[in-house]
């Protein structure tokens, strides 16, 4: 068995764009239009798994557009997503910077959430061990759900 994607549905297309690629920092690897079933099918990779993706060797998110539905609820009813990254603090810090809610920020050095504009939970780890606890993570209270 070989874990191949995630497929997460999107009610705005550019939104999740923007979301998944221009803040969270993956990278679109390939794309579906499917004029027939009137939906949208993109392919996103992590930055480190690009070349490995596409040669269909690496897991992906796809984004799943549906041309004539825009509203899906429950969006946290499959799990999370899960991302390892090289530093904590400062993918939270440019997430912020960007306007992403830290729904559970990195008071631990090693995890926090976040969630697209679609609902669906995002767990980001620290690579390695975790981080000395720091402000303005130690102290930074929750916000919504995650």
């Amino acid at each position: 068995m070989e874990y191949l994607h995630t497929m997460v549905r999107v009610g705005n297309l550019d939104a999740a764009l923007d979301f998944y690629c221009n803040k969270l920092g993956l990278v679109e690897v390939r794309r579906v239009e499917n004029e027939k079933g009137r939906y949208t099918l993109i392919f996103l990779a992590a930055p480190g798994d690009v070349d490995r993706a596409r040669e269909s060797r690496a897991p992906l998110v796809e984004l799943t557009y549906n041309w004539d539905e825009h509203e899906y609820s429950g969006g946290r009813n499959f799990g999370h997503l899960a991302y390892r990254v090289d530093d904590i603090y400062e993918t939270c810090r440019k997430l912020m910077d960007a306007g992403v809610t830290i729904n559970r920020p990195p008071r631990d050095g090693y995890m926090a959430f976040i969630r697209s504009p679609d609902g669906i939970s995002i767990e980001l780890l620290q690579r390695g061990e975790a981080k000395a606890p720091q402000e303005p993570w130690a102290s930074m209270q929750n916000t919504g759900t995650w």
